[in-house]
C-alpha cells in the first residue's frame, strides 16, 4: 500500500490542488457541442489545470530528490521513476498531467450524457484520473510502467482510490472549496 501511494502521489496531488487554486477561463471557453451541451464545463480552468499539474510535478520533483537519498519508509525502499532525473521527470509529469486529462475527459462525456457538474457518477469519479495517469504514463514509459505497476500495485491503487478521493472530497466539503462531498 505504501509503494502504491508513493507511485500515485504525482497523479494524486493535481485534482485537488487544482480544485483550490482554479477558477478563472474555463479551457473549453464557454463553448459547447451541437448537441447544445458545454465541452467540458466550467469546472476545468487554465489555473486549475496549470496549478494542478505544477503541485503533482513538484511532489513527484520531490520524491525524485529523496529516491536520489535512499528515501525509505517503514525500512522499505520507495521505487524510483526512472534511471535518471530527466527520465523520472517525464514520469512524473506524464502522471500528473494524465490524472488532470483523464478528469477532463470524464467531464466531457458526463456533459454529453446530460448530467450537471458535480453530478455524482460512482466509481467513474474516483477512478477517472487513475485511469488518465496510467494511460499517459505507459504511453511515455512503457517499460517503467510495466516494471512497478504491477498487477498488485493496480489492485492496491484501485481499492484505496476511491477512499482517498471520498475522504478529501468531503474535507474540502467541510472547507468550503468543494459544493459537493463527492
Amino acid at each position: 500500500m505504501i509503494k502504491a501511494f508513493w507511485l500515485m502521489l504525482p497523479a494524486y496531488l493535481p485534482n485537488p490542488f487544482a480544485a483550490v487554486f482554479g477558477g478563472g477561463k474555463p479551457i473549453d471557453g464557454g463553448r459547447t457541442l451541437k448537441d447544445g451541451r458545454r465541452i467540458i464545463g466550467d469546472g476545468k480552468t487554465y489555473r486549475g489545470l496549470f496549478s494542478g499539474i505544477f503541485f503533482g510535478v513538484l511532489a513527484g520533483s520531490i520524491q525524485i530528490w529523496l529516491n536520489s537519498r535512499g528515501f525509505e519508509i517503514l525500512g522499505i525502499e520507495m521505487p524510483a521513476f526512472g534511471p535518471d532525473y530527466p527520465s523520472a521527470l517525464k514520469v512524473v509529469l506524464a502522471l500528473a498531467c494524465g490524472s488532470l486529462f483523464g478528469d477532463m475527459f470524464k467531464s466531457f462525456f458526463k456533459r454529453r450524457m446530460g448530467m450537471k457538474r458535480g453530478a455524482s457518477l460512482p466509481l467513474v469519479d474516483q477512478l477517472d484520473f487513475v485511469v488518465g495517469a496510467w494511460v499517459f504514463t505507459y504511453l511515455t514509459s512503457p517499460e517503467w510502467f510495466l516494471s512497478n505497476f504491477t498487477p498488485m500495485i493496480m489492485i492496491t491503487v484501485l481499492i484505496m482510490t476511491p477512499l482517498l478521493h471520498l475522504t478529501t472530497n468531503v474535507i474540502g466539503y467541510i472547507a468550503g472549496i468543494k459544493k459537493e462531498p463527492w
